[in-house]
């Protein structure tokens, strides 16, 4: 039988301590003890070597490994990890191969990367949308400034489809320039929204806008979205509100009220028939409902056309002849000097610029916005903090 389980290293002290008075010989000792004779000679080189501390339990980790990491792999991974903190160790083992050749196991750097605490265990969190916010707060001077848009609070018609008024308004002259009942917010639909109201009125310096869909993303480059990547695109500037602070575009505000009073409580029919009352309401708060801040007068009598034409979307953008243009494929990536960099979804189909600014690394430009920096070593986007524009 083996050691008794209580007080182990007692009966060991005792099994050495009557081996050395030869009370009995070695082998009876081991049987009144329940060992083997080959554990009773371990136990007793042990205590040869080491004293009593040799009776101790030794640890059963081996002293070394045929794979264990060196030191330069270990600062390389953590290096990658910190360059691509959202990469897990698959992505991480990858990147080493394509950069030094043999990688490391995929347990062998999550082990590393956890013991560097690089490693989150707790629930992944939504990125705050408000350190991704493009601010442009100018004032409007003249009409075509700055242009509102939001969706006004969604309601059912008699036929039970929903609907949920975009409407766009010049924030100068308090001109509604759309109030279209839409069935969704899908960005492909209210781009068309925006393009007729561009061909008509021509293009404004600046939109202002919430941060929800479609409008702004919390979990894109500077927010942006494909239908804020187009009027980026276009020469337009984007300004959002801060989330949770919808005063900030209050004359916008104060005209959702009024549908919500005069179109919403009253209309009777299906979409179609909400669509016609919304513009016939359109048609009254621009040219017959005056407004104090307009002297008395009305949106129509002190709006004016843009001198901005829309010669519809870009075939492409121009950057500076210094700057390297990399088109952005359908999942969001870039490839330079044979690598491939994640920049974002919301610029696919665009070309960016890159701009050296030393040997390893390159500034991102979409169109007017310095979105980013790429560190060639670590193959990584870093998209720069965000100011106004």
């Amino acid at each position: 039988m083996p050691w008794k389980e209580t007080n182990v290293l007692d009966q060991r002290n005792e099994f050495i301590f009557k081996v050395f008075q030869k009370r009995a010989s070695f082998r009876s000792l081991c049987v009144e003890y329940g060992i083997s004779a080959k554990t009773g000679y371990k136990w007793l080189n042990r205590f040869l070597e080491d004293g009593a501390e040799g009776l101790e339990d030794r640890s059963r980790r081996p002293h070394g490994h045929s794979n264990q990491l060196d030191e330069t792999t270990i600062c390389r991974l953590i290096r990658f990890k910190r360059a691509h903190p959202s990469w897990g160790p698959k992505k991480i083992v990858d990147l080493y191969a394509r950069q030094y050749g043999n990688a490391p196991s995929r347990v062998s750097v999550n082990r590393v990367l956890d013991k560097a605490g690089l490693v989150k265990r707790q629930k992944r969190r939504r990125v705050n949308s408000s350190n991704q916010r493009i601010i442009n707060r100018v004032e409007s001077n003249a009409p075509n400034d700055v242009w509102t848009v939001d969706f006004k609070g969604w309601w059912y018609t008699q036929d039970y489809r929903r609907c949920e008024p975009l409407t766009v308004r010049d924030d100068f002259s308090r001109y509604v320039l759309a109030a279209v009942p839409l069935e969704s917010s899908r960005a492909e639909r209210v781009r068309k929204v925006f393009e007729k109201l561009f061909i008509t009125y021509g293009m404004p310096h600046v939109i202002r806008s919430d941060n929800g869909v479609p409008f702004a993303s919390a979990r894109s480059v500077f927010g942006l979205t494909k239908l804020s990547a187009w009027m980026v695109a276009l020469g337009i500037r984007l300004d959002r509100i801060r989330p949770g602070c919808p005063y900030e575009n209050g004359g916008h505000e104060r005209m959702h009220r009024d549908i919500r009073n005069e179109v919403q409580g009253v209309a009777q029919g299906d979409l179609k028939h909400h669509e016609a009352l919304l513009e016939v309401w359109r048609q009254e708060f621009n040219n017959e409902r005056p407004h104090e801040a307009l002297n008395m007068k009305t949106p129509a009598e002190v709006y004016k056309k843009s001198s901005r034409k829309y010669n519809g979307t870009p075939d492409k953008i121009d950057y500076p002849g210094n700057f390297l243009e990399r088109k952005v494929n359908a999942t969001g990536k870039i490839r330079i000097h044979n690598q491939v960099i994640f920049i974002t979804t919301s610029l696919s189909g665009w070309t960016v610029g890159l701009e050296p600014n030393s040997p390893d690394e390159m500034d991102v430009h979409f169109a007017n916005l310095n979105i980013g920096n790429i560190n060639l070593e670590n193959c990584a986007f870093a998209p720069h903090p965000i100011a106004a524009q």
